[in-house]
């Protein structure tokens, strides 16, 4: 996939905080949720995991996500008992998760210039943890997790702004107007939600993505290790790390 650039005038990119989408953006776990998905309808009988209702999926609340497989694949489940599966499943694989590439680098970066840095995901907290367990001492360095899916103030996940708002207004102090935000993402519901917040993002999406769909998002790039900070007004990357 070609990395796709968007000008900025100077005045629109000098963004002064940072927030981050987790799953297949920080962490490789959306090649994970494809393995537990693929299981899981296999059990249940369900032909095939698609990527078009993987797309629908990304980023959602926990009971959003399962409500739509339920209702897509017509299976013969609640959404809690669905919840239930995926979580016990998820204990066996999701510790393994591994760091995107570029990640450790542009948040050791932004962190060591004192620019402000949030996570906000789609996963309960629980979950968080699971997936983190690895990378705990990477993850201190954020100022704060939004895990959307049991957070009591998002009303509504991506594509809702709601987790987006929340995390920006968790930095405290003086907060920032949305269009000096920058958000990374790997999904089209992402996009949106960021999108809706008023909010600059970036786009680092699964090769399989049409980008025809991407049209609110401001740069589309191949990986993290191709994000150049400075064409934000960020500092630019030295060779010391955090």
């Amino acid at each position: 996939m070609s990395t796709l650039h968007v000008k900025m005038s100077s005045e629109q990119s000098q963004i002064t905080h940072v927030i981050f989408d987790m799953d297949g953006l920080l962490l490789d776990t959306e090649r994970l949720y494809t393995v537990i998905y693929e299981e899981i309808f296999q059990e249940h009988g369900i032909p095939e995991y698609t990527w078009e209702l993987k797309q629908k999926l990304m980023g959602r609340k926990e009971i959003e996500s399962a409500q739509i497989v339920i209702r897509e694949t017509g299976m013969n489940i609640t959404p809690e008992e669905w919840i239930r599966l995926l979580n016990h499943k998820s204990q066996e694989v999701f510790p393994a998760a591994e760091l995107m590439p570029g990640a450790e680098k542009l948040v050791c970066h932004l962190f060591k210039h004192k620019i402000p840095i949030a996570v906000a995901t789609g996963s309960p907290s629980a979950l968080f943890e699971l997936k983190t367990k690895r990378h705990s001492d990477f993850f201190k360095l954020f100022h704060h997790i939004v895990c959307t899916g049991d957070d009591p103030e998002v009303k509504h996940g991506k594509p809702a702004p709601d987790p987006y708002l929340v995390a920006l207004h968790r930095f405290g102090g003086d907060i920032p107007p949305t269009d000096k935000v920058l958000v990374f993402e790997d999904a089209i519901n992402g996009v949106l939600s960021a999108h809706a917040a008023g909010m600059k993002v970036i786009l680092v999406p699964d090769p399989r993505l049409d980008q025809t769909k991407a049209k609110d998002a401001n740069l589309i790039l191949s990986s993290l290790k191709d994000f150049v900070p400075e064409d934000w007004g960020l500092p630019p990357y030295s060779s010391a790390v955090c």
